[in-house]
């Protein structure tokens, strides 16, 4: 399949970039860190999640973030959320966009939400129609799509029953992570084709992360299977507090860099996101692992597609 001509990024830097992160990063930090990413030309951005702040204590301030965000018109702010409570403070902190996890193995299920993978389908179906109501818009991801640290391989047919199951409360799009960075390409491939054989007319996203060296091939290999939006995190950041050795995103700006020179555009400046990953360095205290912030842009590569 021929790759499309432009990708949608969705920065996650913000919510699965911090918050498996030991420094505490103040909300007056978070808030800049989001400015930036938007000053870079990025127009969706996961700035929070609302969930038990005993469990996930890094987003105990989603509220504060919503609150302080830069009001811009062209600009997408969306929040995570697990369950209805979840789902009601996001709606009363003005979130338009909510993002709802379903895993695809029940082991994961439980020891991420604590229910299996069908009852969590419930609960989407549930949020999904609160969503309409109050004219919030409201996507899905089905995370460790690729392979389970509990539960080891995961059914290519299981992703799609899965896919089929949560179609059915019309999300405005599907995205499919790896959760855990276990993925290849192939699989990808596979994998993406069937659930778009499954739902033709569904958006579908991609989420991968580098833990074994193979998000951007992945991420690739998803834009040539049809893939339309792409997340990432700026500098490489993330993980899954819930998952042994889960490490981060895809780097925003890698993403940027390789997108770019293949002529696919993404309305993001390469340059500001670099240094954006250098500045976010100086508060997490350690070095991000994405590449360009440390190799910088070939030459004539200056500004990627945008």
């Amino acid at each position: 399949m021929q790759a499309a001509r432009s990708i949608e990024i969705v920065e996650v830097g913000p919510r699965d970039g911090l918050e498996n992160e030991t420094a505490e990063l103040t909300t007056a930090v978070k808030l800049e860190f989001i400015r930036r990413a938007v000053d870079a030309g990025v127009r969706r951005i996961e700035v929070a999640s609302f969930v038990n702040p005993r469990r996930v204590p890094r987003m105990a301030d989603a509220e504060a973030i919503f609150a302080g965000l830069p009001r811009r018109a062209d600009a997408i702010y969306g929040g995570l959320v697990l369950n209805r409570a979840g789902f009601d403070r996001a709606a009363a902190a003005g979130c338009r966009e909510i993002g709802m996890v379903v895993f695809s193995t029940d082991e994961f299920n439980r020891r991420n939400q604590g229910v299996t993978s069908a009852e969590s389908i419930r609960t989407w179906r549930e949020i999904s129609s609160a969503a309409r109501a109050t004219g919030i818009r409201a996507q899905v991801t089905l995370s460790a799509a690729f392979g389970c640290p509990f539960e080891g391989e995961v059914p290519v047919s299981r992703v799609v029953e899965i896919a089929r199951a949560v179609a059915e409360a019309a999300p405005f799009e599907i995205a499919i992570a790896d959760t855990i960075g276990v993925a290849v390409p192939g699989q990808v491939s596979e994998i993406f084709g069937r659930v778009a054989e499954a739902l033709p007319r569904m958006a579908l996203r991609g989420h991968f992360h580098n833990t074994r060296n193979t998000g951007l091939a992945n991420a690739y290999a998803a834009v040539m299977a049809g893939a339309q939006v792409l997340d990432a995190s700026l500098g490489g950041l993330g993980g899954c507090p819930f998952a042994p050795a889960a490490t981060g995103n895809i780097p925003t700006e890698d993403l940027v860099y390789m997108l770019g020179r293949m002529g696919i555009e993404t309305g993001v400046d390469l340059e500001r996101a670099i240094d954006t990953a250098r500045w976010i360095e100086q508060h997490v205290g350690h070095a991000v692992p994405g590449m360009l912030a440390k190799a910088g842009p070939f030459p004539g590569a200056r500004r990627a597609a945008g």
